[in-house]
C-alpha cells in the first residue's frame, strides 16, 4: 500500500534530518523564533470560497508535473489570486524539499502550509523554523494520542493544523479532537482513486464552526459548482494550477462561482 511506503520512506528521512540537526536543537530553534504566523484559518474562515494554491513538483498518481511556471512566477500569481499556499515537501515520493517552502516564504505574504506526512514532534518544530504557518495531520497514520498532542504542540508554537481525514470514522475522530479545519482528501491514499463524492458524503457530518476544505481532484468549474452545494469552505488545488500556465486567472475564474 503506498501509504505505508511514504510513511516508511519518511521514518528513514526523518532520521536524516535528526542526524543534521538533533532533536533539541530543533526544538530550542522553534521555541526562540520570533515570527509571527500567519493565520492560515483566517485566511481559510472568510466569506466566500477560500483556496488553497499548491507548489508540488510530482505525485505518486501522476508521476512528474510538467510544471508550466517556475516557482517565482507561480508565487506572484498565487499572491494576486488565492488565500494561502501549501507546499509539499516529502522528498521521495512528492519531490518536494524544505528549501521550497523557505523560498516561498520569503516572496509571499500569504499563510504557508507545510504539507507533509507528520508522524514525529519533531517535524511540527521544523515546520516553525522554515516558516510554515500550519501543518497537515493525516487521521490515517496517526492514532487519536498523536492527533491531540500534535494539535496541541502545533497550536502552542503559533501554528494551524489542517485536519485531513477520507471516511466517517476519521471524521468523527477529527470532530471528536475539536479540529477547527477539517480537510476531506478526495483522493484515497490506500490506492490513489478520487472522487468527489468523498466530500459530499461527509459534508453532513461537519458543524458550522468548522472551516471545512474539500481536496484533491478539482480540475474544472463544473467541480466547483458540486462542491458549492457542498457546503465548501475552502479548497485546496494542486495538479490544475501546476500544469496550468495561468493558475491566477484560473483561481479568479473558480472564486466567481461563490460570489
Amino acid at each position: 500500500m503506498i501509504l505505508d511506503e511514504i510513511v516508511a520512506d519518511k521514518r528513514i528521512r526523518l532520521k536524516e534530518h535528526k542526524a543534521r540537526i538533533s532533536e533539541e536543537e530543533m526544538k530550542r530553534l522553534a521555541l526562540a523564533s520570533e515570527r509571527k504566523s500567519i493565520s492560515f484559518y483566517g485566511a481559510l474562515a472568510k466569506e466566500g470560497l477560500s483556496i488553497i494554491g499548491e507548489f508540488k513538483k510530482a505525485s505518486p498518481s501522476l508521476g512528474i508535473i510538467q510544471n508550466k511556471l517556475e516557482l517565482t512566477d507561480r508565487i506572484d500569481q498565487y499572491n494576486a489570486s488565492v488565500d494561502a499556499i501549501s507546499c509539499l515537501t516529502e522528498e521521495d515520493h512528492f519531490h518536494g524539499n524544505m528549501e521550497y517552502l523557505k523560498q516561498i516564504r520569503q516572496i509571499s505574504p500569504l499563510p504557508v502550509l507545510r504539507k507533509d506526512f507528520t508522524i514525529d514532534p519533531y517535524q511540527i518544530y521544523e515546520a516553525k523554523v522554515i516558516g510554515a504557518d500550519a501543518i497537515l495531520l493525516i487521521a490515517a497514520i496517526l492514532t487519536d494520542a498523536q492527533m491531540k498532542e500534535y494539535y496541541e504542540l502545533a497550536d502552542s508554537l503559533g501554528l494551524d493544523s489542517l485536519v485531513e481525514v477520507h471516511d466517517e470514522a476519521e471524521m468523527e475522530r477529527a470532530l471528536k479532537l475539536k479540529a477547527k479545519i477539517i480537510g476531506v482528501n478526495n483522493r484515497n491514499l490506500k490506492d490513489f482513486t478520487i472522487s468527489l463524492d468523498t466530500t459530499r458524503r461527509l459534508s453532513a457530518m461537519v458543524d458550522d464552526n468548522t472551516v471545512f476544505v474539500s481536496e484533491s481532484g478539482v480540475t474544472r468549474t463544473e467541480d466547483i459548482y458540486f462542491l458549492k452545494e457542498c457546503k465548501v469552505d475552502a479548497l485546496l488545488i494542486g495538479r490544475a494550477f501546476m500544469e496550468a500556465e495561468n493558475p491566477k486567472e484560473l483561481a479568479m475564474e473558480w472564486k466567481k462561482v461563490y460570489q
